[in-house]
């Protein structure tokens, strides 16, 4: 084989090299379909409880003497005299001309730091058809590829976390993006977008999707 057949090769595979990344790339971009999952809201909500502390070893109460058989004559005390000097002016002056960062410092040392909220890998969603009432739970990746319900509605999830162990309320919040884009068409329509922001489990009604024809909201994260 000549010089020119191994350059006309060489360029032949770099050709089909650059090919497949471009197929591969564009598959990986295409929505794909919902798959029903079944874990509970309670189960995906679940706070991490920190580990229980050890119970503090219990002392048994000293034994007191008996009580004596005549009551004993307890004498009155006498007042003490109490006598009041004159404080300096300058420490009073020093109290005033405390700086107020010691103060804010304290404050901060009693009120603690917060809890941080766990971050997650997969956005638990759930969508209804309101027309035929189809109702599907599905998981949409963090970043991933994005998910196609009902051959309409495309998910796609930026962010999805739990509520920290310190908060009163187990929620899960997530941002999603969705668009709807028709099938079966014979023209491919441009996607449209619906919806963006963030959802929260506990108020559904509130942060969902509410479209004429589909409803959808989180419904918890996974890791």
């Amino acid at each position: 084989m000549n010089l020119r057949g191994v350059f006309a090769a060489g360029v032949a595979a770099t050709a089909v090299l650059t090919a497949g990344g471009v197929v591969a790339s564009a598959l990986n971009d295409l929505p794909q379909d919902a798959r029903p999952v079944q874990d509970t809201t309670a189960e995906l909500n679940r706070q991490s409880t920190p580990p229980a502390q050890a119970a503090a070893p219990q002392e048994s109460a000293p034994e007191a003497a008996p009580a004596p058989a005549a009551p004993v004559a307890i004498p009155t005390p006498t007042p003490p005299t109490v006598v009041v000097a004159d404080a300096p002016e300058e420490d009073d002056e020093a109290e005033e001309e405390a700086p107020v960062e010691e103060k804010a410092a304290v404050k901060a040392e009693e009120t603690g730091t917060p809890g941080r909220r766990q971050r997650r890998r997969v956005a638990i969603v759930e969508a209804v058809d309101k027309i035929t009432a189809q109702r599907m739970r599905f998981e949409v990746e963090v970043g991933g590829r994005p998910v196609r319900f009902q051959r309409t509605l495309i998910f796609s999830a930026r962010a999805c976390e739990v509520s920290a162990p310190d908060e009163q309320v187990e929620d899960a919040i997530a941002y999603l993006d969705v668009t709807i884009q028709p099938r079966g068409m014979l023209q491919a329509a441009e996607p449209r977008q619906i919806f963006r922001g963030w959802m929260f489990a506990s108020s559904p009604g509130v942060s969902g999707l509410q479209h004429p024809i589909y409803d959808a909201w989180v419904v918890g994260c996974k890791a």
